[in-house]
C-alpha cells in the first residue's frame, strides 16, 4: 500500500480524504451522478438519494428529499472547489441568513491505497481505506470521466470520482448512474429549485458553528424561566395576572408559575426539559420540582397559590388531612416533569471549600425526556417551579424546553395523540404556606380513583418517588419498599435507592465532610443524590381495560424519633396514546 497525507475531519462522516491523481479534469466539464444508500450491499428502499451535480468549476452535491421538508428546515448545499482546494459546505437558514464552512484540502488525514478493484457502472474503480474516529472507510474511486466529486464531504478525491463509499464494512453509498448527456443535467438541475451556487456564501463560520446553526435550526426552544428565584421571606410584589409572560411568585416566593404557549408537535418529536440551578445563598441540598399545573377540572393548584392551601381538595385521613395530592372528580393535582435534588450550595458557595483534587462545578444541569407527557405540553399552559428552602438568597433557576423534531419531512399521515392523566403528587410545593408533607404512609395507602377512556395504548404510570428523613433512622438513608396497586392487585412492588452519590462530589462545594473522609453527599438514599435528577419508574399497564379505577400506593414509613420525621414524595401520571388519533 502507499500512503498519502491527509488532515483532520470537518463534516458529515468526519473529514475530506483527498486523492491526488494525475492529470486533470477540464473546468468546462458538466455531469451528474445519482447515489443511493446501501445497507450489507443492499439499497435502502425509500431511503433519500443524492445527487452531485458538476458545472462552471464546482461540483454540488446535494440530498434529494423524500417527501415536503418542515417548515423549519434550512437549504443546505455542498459544494467540492478542487480548482481553490476546497470543500464548502452552505445553509440558508430558515431566518433568512446563510452561512457557510469552508474546509481546505490540505488540512485532512492521510489515505492508504489499494491494489483492489471493483467494477462498478462499468468503470474499473481503486479501494482506498482510512480509519476515522474508530469507523472503517473504504472508498472506490475513477478518473478521466469528467466528474469530479463525492457522495459526501466527508470524503473527497481530488481529481477523481468516487461512486462508492462503505463505513464499518455495512452502509455506505453507492451510484446508481452516471449522467453526462447535458440535456439529463439540465434535468437534474431543474428538480432543484435553489441556484445552483448562491449570489454570496453569507456568513463564514468554523465546522462547529455551523454545524450548532444547524441543528439549532430545526429546534423549537420554549425559555420558561430565567434566572427565576426561589427564596424564602422576601417581599413579593407579583405583576396583574393580565401581564402576558409574566412570573408569579407565591408561598413566601419558594414557587414561580408561568403562562407559557407551547408548540403543537407530531407524534416523532422528543422533548426535553433542560434545567440550570444555581445556589444563591442557600447551602443545602433540597426537594425540587417542575410541574405543571392542569387546569381542566373546576378546581386548580393554582387556587391554592393564590388563596392558600385551604383552597385544595384534602385528603382527611387518619394522622391529618393533606391538600391537593390526588385527582378528584373536579381536581387534577400538578403533573410532575422533573424531581430533581439541588446540590450543596454549588456557585454561591464554591469559594467557601476547598477540597484538594477537587474543582466545583459552576451550575448543576438537569436533563429530562418528558416526550411522554406531549399530550399535556402544547398549547397555552401553565408551569411551576419549587425548591423548599429557608434563605432570603435561596436558589436561581433557568428552565427551557427543547422540542426536536423526529423526521425532516413532513408526515403523510396524522400523528397519534397522546394521554395523560395525572394522579397523585405528594410533593409539597406549598410547604411555606403550610401543606402537609407526605407523612400518610404512616398509617395509610395514598389513593385515587379515575376513569380510563377507551381507546387507550401503550398505557402505564410514570411514577417519581423520593424518601425523606436525614438522620439514621430516617427513610432518607434507609431502603423502602414502594408497592403499587391498581383494583387491590399489586402492578409493582420496588426499592426506589441511589448508591452512585459519591459520582456528583463536584457538585457540593457545602456539602459535610467526616473525619474518615465521606462526603455526606456521597451517602445512597432513597432515590436520590445531592445534585440530581430523579428517573421516574415506569410501570407498564397495557391491560388496564376501560371504565372506573383505583390506584394505591404503600410505603412502609419510619417511625418518629422527636421533631424527627420520614416522609415521601410520590408522583404519578398515567401516559399512553389514543389508538384513534380524531378521539375527542
Amino acid at each position: 500500500m502507499r500512503t498519502i497525507s491527509f488532515a483532520r475531519c470537518t463534516a458529515m462522516i468526519l473529514g475530506v480524504m483527498v486523492w491526488s491523481l494525475p492529470g486533470s479534469v477540464r473546468a468546462e466539464n458538466s455531469g451528474a451522478v445519482v447515489y443511493h444508500r446501501i445497507s450489507e450491499g443492499e439499497e435502502v428502499e425509500g431511503a433519500a438519494k443524492r445527487v452531485l451535480i458538476q458545472q462552471d468549476g464546482l461540483s454540488r452535491l446535494y440530498e434529494v428529499p423524500t417527501g415536503t421538508p418542515i417548515a423549519m428546515a434550512p437549504q443546505e448545499l455542498s459544494y467540492f472547489d478542487f480548482g481553490a482546494r476546497r470543500t464548502i459546505q452552505t445553509a440558508k437558514l430558515p431566518d433568512g441568513s446563510r452561512c457557510t464552512v469552508m474546509t481546505a484540502l490540505d488540512s485532512l488525514p492521510p489515505l492508504a491505497m489499494t491494489d483492489e478493484r471493483e467494477t462498478i457502472l462499468g468503470h474499473e474503480c481503486i479501494k482506498a481505506t482510512t480509519e476515522i474516529r474508530s469507523n472503517k472507510i473504504e472508498v472506490w474511486l475513477i478518473r478521466d470521466v469528467g466528474i469530479t466529486g463525492s457522495p459526501t464531504t466527508s470524503v473527497a478525491a481530488e481529481g477523481g470520482l468516487i461512486l462508492k463509499l462503505v463505513q464499518n464494512g455495512s452502509s455506505g453509498l453507492l451510484a446508481e448512474r452516471i449522467e453526462t448527456d447535458p440535456q439529463a443535467v439540465a434535468q437534474l438541475l431543474s428538480e432543484q429549485p435553489q441556484p445552483f451556487r448562491p449570489a454570496d456564501w453569507g456568513e463564514e463560520v468554523d465546522s462547529a458553528e455551523y454545524r450548532a446553526r444547524i441543528t439549532d435550526s430545526y429546534v423549537t426552544t420554549i425559555t420558561v424561566f430565567d434566572e427565576v428565584q426561589l427564596s424564602f421571606g422576601n417581599e413579593i410584589h407579583n405583576p396583574a395576572e393580565s401581564d402576558s409572560g409574566a412570573v408569579f411568585h407565591y408561598s413566601k416566593g419558594t414557587v414561580a408559575v408561568r403562562r407559557v404557549t407551547l408548540p403543537e408537535v407530531d407524534d416523532e418529536t422528543m422533548i426535553l426539559a433542560e434545567l440550570v440551578e444555581v445556589s444563591n445563598g442557600d447551602a443545602y441540598d433540597r426537594t425540587g420540582s417542575i410541574f405543571l399545573i392542569p387546569t381542566d377540572r373546576t378546581h386548580t393548584y393554582l387556587d391554592g397559590l393564590r388563596d392558600g392551601v385551604e383552597a385544595l381538595p384534602a385528603l382527611d385521613l387518619q394522622n391529618g388531612a393533606y391538600q391537593g395530592i390526588a385527582a378528584t372528580e373536579d381536581y387534577l393535582p400538578p403533573l410532575e416533569l422533573i424531581r430533581f435534588i439541588t446540590p450543596f450550595g454549588v456557585g454561591a458557595f464554591n469559594s467557601r471549600s476547598k477540597v484538594r483534587g477537587l474543582e466545583w462545578a459552576d451550575e448543576a444541569r438537569y436533563v429530562m425526556d418528558v416526550t411522554d407527557l406531549a399530550g399535556s405540553l402544547q398549547g397555552s399552559v401553565w408551569i411551576g417551579a419549587f425548591i423548599g428552602n429557608y434563605d432570603k438568597g435561596g436558589h436561581k433557576v433557568t428552565l427551557r424546553l427543547r422540542y426536536f423534531p423526529g423526521e425532516q419531512v413532513e408526515s403523510e399521515t396524522p400523528p397519534a395523540r397522546r394521554f395523560t392523566l395525572p394522579l397523585f403528587n405528594t410533593v409539597n410545593a406549598m410547604e411555606m404556606s403550610g401543606q402537609n408533607y407526605g407523612t400518610l404512609f404512616g398509617s395509610d395507602s395514598l389513593s385515587a380513583e379515575f376513569d380510563l377512556p377507551n381507546g387507550i395504548e401503550d398505557l402505564q404510570l410514570r411514577y417519581i418517588t423520593t424518601g425523606h428523613g436525614g438522620w439514621g433512622g430516617g427513610d432518607e438513608f434507609n431502603p423502602k419498599v414502594n408497592t403499587i396497586l391498581l383494583d387491590g392487585q399489586v402492578a409493582s412492588s420496588f426499592v426506589p435507592w441511589r448508591s452512585d452519590c459519591g459520582t456528583f462530589r463536584e457538585n457540593n462545594p457545602s456539602s459535610g465532610n467526616f473525619w474518615n473522609g465521606i462526603s455526606s453527599s456521597d451517602f445512597s438514599r432513597s432515590g436520590w443524590c445531592p445534585g440530581t435528577t430523579v428517573s421516574p419508574y415506569v410501570v407498564p399497564l397495557a391491560g388496564l381495560v376501560p371504565g372506573r379505577h383505583r390506584i394505591q400506593v404503600a410505603i412502609p414509613l419510619g417511625e418518629r424519633e422527636g421533631s424527627a420525621f420520614s416522609s415521601w414524595n410520590v408522583s404519578g401520571v398515567l401516559v399512553g396514546r389514543f389508538a384513534d388519533p380524531e378521539q375527542p
